[in-house]
């Protein structure tokens, strides 16, 4: 499987494959590329609908132009610990920051969420953040802030001014819980046209049947969250 960056022509080929509407595991496929490779690629430059292979190209040679630029001449990989390989960990940095995108958030925001939780400290500085990122501390401040109003950080004041961010450990329960709770305010809209449209017509009928699945999925979801939470919480984590 061939690595290294993409090429211009590999980025037209991405192009042509999005506009036939195919998924990226087909796309990556056909190029002998990991699909991540492909997903990342699209995610940050515009998505599916926005991708455009020439600014794709002309903003990865930027991208490595301002590396080149900024980076110390003696930095390399960032150190490891535990033995870790520097390589497979940036690789599973970028698939988790490309999923945080894909579900609606910046990739900056997408970028500090997945130090936070890959980072063994379990909580790291604005500083720490740009150092890692090699981003100004204003990216940081404002990534922080989008996240903070989201509820997927917490942020604590050490003795001075210093402060240190970490991922919310119940984000993932609150975020389960508004699903289940958007799910019951749109299985009573549905049961709402029941009425409007007349009991045993066909749309009511497809409308009854659309609110009875997201009652019990709904209804599922949130008991599952309500134990999951109490059991997590119960027990300590494994190595």
């Amino acid at each position: 499987m061939p690595g290294g960056r993409l090429t211009q022509q590999e980025r037209q080929q991405i192009a042509l494959g999005l506009a036939d509407d195919l998924a990226y595991a087909e796309i990556a496929r056909r190029l002998d590329r990991p699909t991540s490779t492909i997903t990342r690629e699209v995610m940050r430059n515009g998505g599916p609908g926005a991708y455009r292979p020439d600014l794709a190209q002309r903003a990865t040679e930027r991208r490595a132009q301002q590396r080149r630029r900024t980076a110390p001449r003696d930095t390399g990989p960032r150190p490891q610990e535990h033995g870790r390989d520097p390589e497979t960990v940036r690789e599973y940095e970028e698939t988790f920051t490309t999923l945080f995108m894909q579900s609606g958030l910046p990739r900056m925001a997408s970028g500090v969420l997945t130090c936070l939780y890959t980072s063994d400290a379990g909580s790291l500085t604005a500083g720490d953040l740009a150092d890692r990122l090699q981003v100004s501390p204003a990216s940081i401040s404002k990534a922080i802030t989008l996240l903070e109003n989201l509820g997927l950080v917490i942020r604590e004041r050490e003795p001075g001014r210093r402060e240190r961010y970490s991922a919310d450990s119940d984000a993932w329960y609150q975020s389960v819980v508004a699903a289940a709770r958007s799910n019951a305010e749109m299985a009573e809209t549905a049961r709402r046209g029941v009425h409007v449209l007349g009991r045993g017509t066909p749309a009511a009928a497809r409308l009854e049947n659309m609110a009875r699945f997201l009652d019990f999925v709904g209804e599922s979801i949130a008991r599952a969250a309500e134990q999951a939470r109490d059991i997590l919480a119960s027990q300590p984590a494994r190595d």
